[in-house]
């Protein structure tokens, strides 16, 4: 996990979200939620599409995480979901994650500040994420 220091700067990472990956994602957390794959639904709801799920999102910065720093373990991992990720029916939502270093203690833990964003929205608000060095 080289290269890593305090103020380090990390991404960005941009992830395409698609149809196809929320229901492969709904079979594989047995979230089948509706407003994750029914246009109908969703709108009937007052969402303004169909849109991604929360878990999923949070997901994505974990693997963004694990491309930053190759086998360091992730402690803590958490957000609060601000805005929906509408996911098109035809393309992809676009998730891009980028993050910078933050100090590390004596303990070897690293928490890294986080900003998830789609089209310059942010999507995930309070991200926390803490690794062991």
């Amino acid at each position: 996990m080289s290269g890593l220091t305090a103020g380090a700067v990390l991404g960005p990472v941009t992830y395409d979200v698609t149809r196809a990956d929320l229901v492969a994602y709904a079979h594989a957390s047995g979230d089948h939620n509706p407003i994750h794959q029914d246009e109908e639904i969703a709108l009937a709801v007052g969402l303004p599409g169909v849109i991604a799920h929360g878990m999923y999102t949070l997901a994505l910065v974990g693997r963004a995480i694990g491309e930053w720093t190759g086998d360091a373990e992730v402690v803590e991992l958490g957000a609060k979901f601000v805005a929906p990720v509408v996911v098109p029916a035809e393309g992809a939502a676009q998730i891009t994650v980028e993050g910078t270093v933050g100090e590390t203690s004596q303990d070897g833990l690293v928490a890294l500040t986080l900003l998830i964003t789609v089209g310059g929205t942010k999507v995930l608000g309070a991200p926390k994420a803490t690794i062991r060095a």
